[in-house]
């Protein structure tokens, strides 16, 4: 079967492509704007198109990246399977502190910033109920890497750390985020391509880590790490991920990856 990754050249798309070769796959990449994503035979289909820090600034093109584009190829309608990439960002407005893929969201449609949110949502909901139950989204939380230029504060903190053994990081040591390292997203990816039914899977750790507990793993290492604030936002829900959990996809914990990673730097 035929496997299309669209966003290909992106920070997840890149890494999805060379986990589908090494599994003896070639994916198509279609780069943006070509004709052929709806009228040829698309197979598998990774949704990987999207705006993540510069959405506030260019709205137009998020809701292009987010629902107009996927709309047109489920409309075509040539695939067998398509996996919409979404975000756990959806949950922020919602005051639990655990949340699981059936959960009903709320937005405000008033706020400008929403747009990012808003027009995930209807990806999703285009990818569930038009797609005559071949859709299947993933809410991807935070994810990191250490590659040249990847993006988000812990892939960045990562990074610097290769060549500053004290760091001093503009944040505050209690925000804490669900992180999920970009190699996790991939096994992810690839088995919820692989689901019976349609449905959302939360691509999480399933737990909440503060900067200061990741901070603790960089002085157990023999490293400094000081924060220039101490803001105390309200956490954003935790993802429940014992759906991912049914397909036999376990993320590891961040605090294990940051470990060996700094294991390796010194090695």
């Amino acid at each position: 079967m035929a496997v299309t990754v669209v966003g290909g050249e992106g920070f997840v798309g890149r890494r999805l492509v060379a986990g589908l070769a090494v599994d003896g796959e070639a994916p198509w990449t279609p780069k943006k704007g070509d004709p052929a994503l709806l009228t040829r035979d698309l197979g598998t289909v990774y949704y990987c198109a999207g705006l993540t820090a510069d959405y506030d600034r260019r709205p137009f093109d998020t809701v292009e990246a987010h629902a107009s584009l996927v709309s047109e190829i489920l409309r075509a309608g040539r695939f067998e399977r398509l996996v919409y990439l979404s975000s756990t960002r959806l949950y922020d407005g919602l005051p639990k502190a655990e949340v699981d893929e059936a959960e009903p969201l709320v937005f405000d449609p008033t706020d400008p910033r929403r747009v990012y949110d808003l027009s995930k949502a209807l990806g999703e909901n285009l990818t569930l109920t038009r797609a005559d139950g071949r859709g299947r989204v993933a809410r991807l939380a935070n994810v990191y890497d250490w590659e040249a230029g990847a993006p988000g504060f812990l892939s960045e903190w990562l990074i610097r750390a290769r060549r500053e053994k004290d760091l001093r990081l503009d944040s505050s040591p209690h925000v804490a985020r669900d992180y999920i390292h970009l190699d996790d997203v991939v096994t992810a990816l690839i088995a919820i391509a692989g689901a019976p039914q349609a449905a959302i899977f939360n691509v999480a750790s399933g737990q909440l880590v503060s900067n200061d507990e990741i901070a603790g793993v960089f002085e157990e290492a023999g490293r400094t790490v000081a924060f220039t604030g101490d803001a105390r936002p309200v956490p954003p829900p935790n993802a429940r991920i014992a759906r991912l959990a049914s397909l036999g996809v376990r993320p590891r914990p961040v605090k294990d990856v940051v470990r060996a990673y700094l294991e390796g730097l010194t090695a």
